[in-house]
Order: structure tokens, then C-alpha cells, then sequence
């Protein structure tokens, strides 16, 4: 990501390092990832120190430090998905993927975490992809369908 384009983010909301936060969901949002060169542009303008913009993006993976895959496949681990078949869902992603958890596949199509409860219970097992909660007490044939459709 070019420095200009990380200025113009910061640029937005005055330089204010009170807006730590929403600098980086913006750089995460035009990047799908925190570059170092961008954290240390960041630390740089806020004049906040890099180890505190650290710790901020890698306090409970909503950022990512590491390239995400384009699309972000999250599977539901909670009590009540994984009393439904959830860690099945999640093991049939990752092995058609070749993954395991966190990782992206090679050609930065796709990201695979576990996550903890979603808050759709009832409607497990539950995967959010990029951000959308798509339910429905999935199976794997549906989340292969859904996943087969994305470029």
C-alpha cells in the first residue's frame, strides 16, 4: 500500500490518535490486511508508539497482522454449532482448502478461522463469510456450494 494512500486515512479523521481504532479498520479495509510499513506509517502520524499500534491490532483478531485471503471464512465454534456438526463444517473447509486454522491459501483466495459464538444459536451451525452471517444449519455440501461460487 502506498504511504500517500495510508496519509489520506489518517488524514480523515485529523490525525487524532484518540481515532487509533478506526485508523486501522480503514487501512484494513483498503489493504485486507495491516502491512508493518503501514503500522509504522501510523505509529509515525499518531505519534503513538508502534508497540502500542501493536498491540492494539493484534489484541483479538479482528485485524490481521499476516495477508488475508480475499474472502474470510469464519465457522461458528460455539457450544451450541459445535453440538451441531460445526467442527465438521470447519474441518471439511480447511481440508478442502489445505489448511488449517488461520491460515490462507496460497493464492490469497481464502482465509479459515474458528471463531467463538456468533450469536445465532438457534440457526447453527452458523459461518460468517466477509462478514456476513450466512445460517441456516449449514452442511457441508452447503458451505461447498457457497464457497464454489466465489472468484
Amino acid at each position: 500500500m502506498e504511504l500517500s494512500k495510508i496519509d489520506q486515512i489518517i488524514d480523515r479523521y485529523e490525525g487524532e490518535s484518540s481515532m487509533l481504532i478506526e485508523v486501522l479498520h480503514d487501512v484494513q479495509a483498503e489493504c485486507n490486511w495491516l502491512p508493518k510499513e503501514a503500522l509504522v506509517r501510523i505509529s509515525q502520524r499518531l505519534e503513538t508508539p508502534l508497540s502500542q499500534i501493536y498491540r492494539v491490532a493484534t489484541y483479538d483478531g479482528v485485524f490481521s497482522v499476516t495477508p488475508r485471503g480475499r474472502h474470510l471464512v469464519r465457522v461458528c465454534q460455539g457450544t451450541l454449532c459445535a453440538m451441531r456438526g460445526s467442527g465438521r463444517l470447519l474441518s471439511s473447509v480447511q481440508q478442502a482448502a489445505g489448511l488449517t486454522n488461520g491460515e490462507t491459501t496460497a493464492d490469497l483466495r481464502f482465509t479459515v478461522k474458528a471463531t467463538d459464538c456468533m450469536g445465532t444459536c438457534a440457526l447453527g451451525p452458523v459461518m460468517a463469510l466477509d462478514g456476513k452471517v450466512h445460517h441456516g444449519r449449514l452442511s457441508v455440501e452447503r458451505i461447498e456450494e457457497i464457497l464454489g461460487s466465489l472468484s
